[in-house]
Parts: C-alpha cells; structure tokens; sequence
C-alpha cells in the first residue's frame, strides 16, 4: 500500500519542533562560571592557544579572530555529544526568554496574512491592550513606515514591534472595512510567556492542562490552572506533555512533588565529577491520590520525561501515548564576559527505579536527532509492537510493572499515530496556511455572530461548518493556488472541517477556543478519558 505523501512531512516537523524544545530546555544550573581560564587549564591545553596565535600571525589572510575561535569551539563540543554547545550572546538571549518566562515588547500575537500583519489577540493586560488595539486589526506602518505589502517576515515584524520596557513605538492599524486607519503609540512593557497552553474540564469530573514548556513561571501557571479546574468539580486529571522539549529541571521536580507522596524519589543526578544528588517529594503535595494520566510522544523530552517517569515509576500515573524522545543528559551552563555561554554535559539523571533514558548517540548527532525518523519509518508511531523493547533496559516498579530505559519513557498504553483522513491536498492546507488565512477572515467577517454563542461550550454544540462553507474553503484554496482534488477532499474533509473550526474559535476566543474543538479528533486524550471512566 502506497502511502499518501504527507507522510513525507511528518518526521521533518517532529524534528524541527523537537530540536527546538531541547535547545531551550533542559538546563541544569543556569549562570554559572565554573572557574573557565584556571591558569592550570591555560598550561594544560596550551596547544590549541598556540595554535589560534600561529593562525593568527601567520595566515595568508586576514581572519575574524572571534568567528575562528567560536567556531573551533563549537567543533570541540560538538564530539562529546549531542546537547553540550556553545552559544552566543544573541542566541542566548534569544533562547532563554521561553524559559525565564517574559520578553519585553508591545504583548500581540499575530499572523502574516496575504503580506499584511493581521492581530490574532491583544495579550491580556498588555500594551497593546491597553492602548485599544483589538482582534482583527491589520497593521500597515509602523513608525510611518509601510509594513503591509512589502514581503515582511516574522524576523522582520520581531524586530521591529519587541524593545526595552518604557520605549515607545507607533503603530497604525486598519480595522474593519474603513479605510482610514487608526494611530496608535503603544508603550512596550513586559509580556508574559505562557507556558501552560490551556485548562479545561474535559468532563464534568476530568480536568484537562496542557504544558509546552518547563519554564521559571511552569509551576505557578500549573498551580492556578489546577485550582481553577478543581472549583469546577475536578477529581481526576489528565497532564499532556506531548510535545514538551523540556527546560528547568527544578520545575519538573515541583511539579513531580504535586502528585507524589513525601520522601517517594522523583530523580537523582550523577556524573563522573558530580556525586549523586537526590530528588525527593515533600509533603505539600496537592493531588497525591486522584486518578492521574499523563500524555506524552515522542516530542516529550528531558524535563517532560523527568516527570513521567518519575510518576511512572512509582506507580503513581498512567503513562499514554508514544515513547519519548529519550534525553537523560544534564547539561551546566557557563557564560562568559562578552554574553555567550557554553552548555556542557556533567551529569546523567536518573528515575527512582535507576533507569537512565537517554537513548544512544553512538552516530553522531544528526542521526540522534533524526531518530524520530527511524521510529516513523520502522512503524513505531503506528504499531507497539515495533517498538523494539528487546534493545531496552528493564526494571521493575514497587508495584511489579516493567518499565524500560536506554531509549526513552515507554508509554504504559500505547496510542498510534493517527493518519485516518490524512492526505497531500490536507497538507498542502496546513503548511501553506490557507485553512487558518480563511479561519482569520471568516471570524473577522462574521465576529459580532460568533461573539454571540457567548462560551467556547455554546459555539462547540451549536456551531457547524456547513458544507456551504467548506466549498467556499476549498474555493478559497485553489485561488491560492492549491488545486482540486476530489478524492483527496472527501478523504480529508472531516479533519479540515474541524481545523477550520478549531481555527475559527482560536480567533475568537484564542487557546481556550481551539483546544477543545481541535481535540474532538484526537484519540490519544480520547483513549485517557476511555482509561478515566
């Protein structure tokens, strides 16, 4: 059986999103100088010093000094493994703001429709906000300068929209169909980073709370969105980790302390210079003894599995989905006097039953990295019994239940990838952006109506996309060059149907809109609630 060439995108995404979540996450101790450039380290490795002066006096040409020793030591750290590297000072500070949880700029979200910066929302209590800028809005300059039209880029739009808190910038909008536009000088502030995406009960009974990310402000966003659910009658839980790369160790241990009893082990640190160092549950638990499941695939890496399989092993959670990622390197970050950094390797983590899950780098990294690819084309997201668990290590939980290490969190229940619907003409869609272009002008269109359903819950029941509506869709897609193709869109139109109402309902009510009309079709939190009841 041939399969459809969407599959041919797959591996590439889960790649790109994964290798994104690792290079943000999973720092073991942030900012700090271990004694770089001791005079016994100076005489040790004196050679490659002398080698950089030689270089330098004697090349034919004229060298970038930095360029040559930053590069040499990227080559350095790239032979001992994966995810020790170097870094500079701009993406260093790039990649630590998800993690430090804010950035400083004018707080929107938005998208690049047909060359224009539409707003998607306004970020609560924002600048943007506050000033009056809305939903819908479409902005054409800023600092008098056209920004619509020109093949502007989201590095562009970044560039230009972030700054330091108490900067101003001046921005004019068009809103609606009136064609004069609206001015506005909005002064940037700082603006949060959520890294809980959404919280909501599923069932009357089952809470659900998805985390992107283990940042600095993970815990706190967790705790309010727990007790938010628990005052809506929430006694069991569903945790989706899928797709999480990582980040603080430290919040995944807060967060394991939520669900284990006092004393029970989460993780413990060791390394050749670092002697062993224990990760142990207090006593301020708040859900030790409710029904617990927890998410994840094989975009679940480092913190994410830190907490899966600290309640895997002991017995605490149900683990369903896909098996992780399987990174169980700690790494040290250094920073130096010019604001790069040096992330190294110095320990190995560890889950209570003394499973180290960091799969092998034996290869080198690009073959690390595309493993996923491997698991894709082996059949492992399709079928469990793929997985090759003969290759693993196995222990044993307190309750008698093998769990396995060397290649990641195996899920207690598996869940195979759904491809039912799946199709090139669906794609096509999806990574062209024309189903959420169509979704933005649709609600844009049609906001006072869809305003009026009042709650996500109401719009969810009530509202349907009609097959009036998926024509003009489709329409919509071929004038922007994807072609017709009628097996394919029958194939597919079930899935397309519920993006474009997902998308629809992102655009009017953001995350707490699109999740539970995205999620109708997703048989993994399907296959938790089936486990729940």
């Amino acid at each position: 059986m041939n399969r459809p060439k969407f599959y041919i995108y797959l591996p590439i995404v889960f790649s790109i999103v994964l290798i994104l979540g690792i290079y943000i996450g999973s720092t073991f101790n942030l900012d700090k100088n271990n004694g770089l450039g001791s005079s016994a380290s100076n005489k040790k490795y004196g050679k490659l010093e002398e080698i950089l002066q030689y270089i330098n006096q004697e090349y034919v040409d004229t060298i970038n000094d930095k360029k040559l020793l930053e590069s040499t030591i990227e080559t350095m750290l790239q032979q001992l493994d994966p995810h020790s590297n170097y870094i500079s000072a701009e993406e260093l500070a790039a990649s630590n703001e998800p993690l430090q949880g804010n950035f400083e700029g004018i707080g929107i979200e938005f998208n690049i429709v047909n060359d224009t910066i539409r707003v998607i929302a306004a970020i609560h209590g924002g600048p943007s906000e506050r000033v009056g800028i809305h939903a819908g809005d479409k902005i054409i300059k800023v600092e008098g300068k056209n920004v619509a039209g020109v093949k502007i880029t989201n590095k562009n739009i970044m560039s230009i929209l972030k700054g330091k808190k108490g900067t101003k910038v001046k921005v004019s909008v068009m809103r609606n169909s009136n064609f004069s536009s609206l001015d506005f000088t909005i002064t940037r502030g700082t603006i949060p980073i959520y890294s809980v995406d959404v919280a909501y009960m599923v069932t009357p009974k089952i809470g659900y709370i998805k985390i992107s990310r283990f940042a600095a402000t993970t815990y706190d966003e967790y705790m309010k969105s727990f007790e938010k659910l628990q005052q809506k009658g929430m006694t069991q839980l569903i945790v989706d980790l899928r797709g999480n790369g990582g980040g603080y160790l430290n919040t995944a241990v807060d967060m394991a302390d939520e669900f284990l009893g006092d004393g029970k082990e989460i993780v413990y640190t060791e390394g050749k210079s670092r002697p062993r160092k224990d990760y142990k549950a207090t006593d301020k638990g708040n859900f030790e003894n409710g029904k617990l499941i927890v998410l994840i695939d094989d975009g679940s890496a480092s913190a994410s599995e830190i907490l899966s399989g600290a309640l895997q092993d002991n017995d605490r959670a149900i683990i369903v989905g896909r098996r992780s990622f399987g990174k169980g390197l700690v790494q040290e970050q250094s920073v130096f006097e010019d604001g790069s950094a040096m992330r190294l390797t110095i320990a190995r983590y560890y889950t209570p039953t003394g499973r180290c899950i960091q799969k092998s780098y034996a290869n080198g990294s690009e073959e690390y990295f595309d493993e996923d690819s491997k698991r894709f084309a082996n059949g492992e997201l399709e079928s469990a019994d793929s997985i090759k668990v003969a290759d693993l290590q196995k222990f044993k939980t307190p309750a008698g239940k093998i769990v396995y290490g060397g290649g990641g969190i195996t899920p207690d229940v598996f869940v195979a990838l759904d491809t039912t619907g799946r199709s090139f003409y669906l794609s096509e869609l999806l990574y062209n952006g024309i189903i959420n272009d169509f979704a933005f002008d649709y609600a844009d269109s049609e906001r006072a109506k869809l305003i009026a359903y009042k709650t996500v819950g109401n719009f969810n029941t009530n509202f349907f996309v009609s097959d009036a509506l998926f024509d003009e869709l489709v329409a919509y897609a071929e004038k922007n060059k994807v072609h017709k193709n009628e097996k394919e869109i029958k194939l597919s139109k079930r899935i397309l149907k519920n993006q474009l109402k997902a998308l629809i309902a992102r655009n009017i009510w953001n995350s707490e809109g699109f999740y539970p009309v995205i999620q109708s079709e997703d048989n993994v939190l399907k296959k938790a609630i089936e486990l729940m009841k």
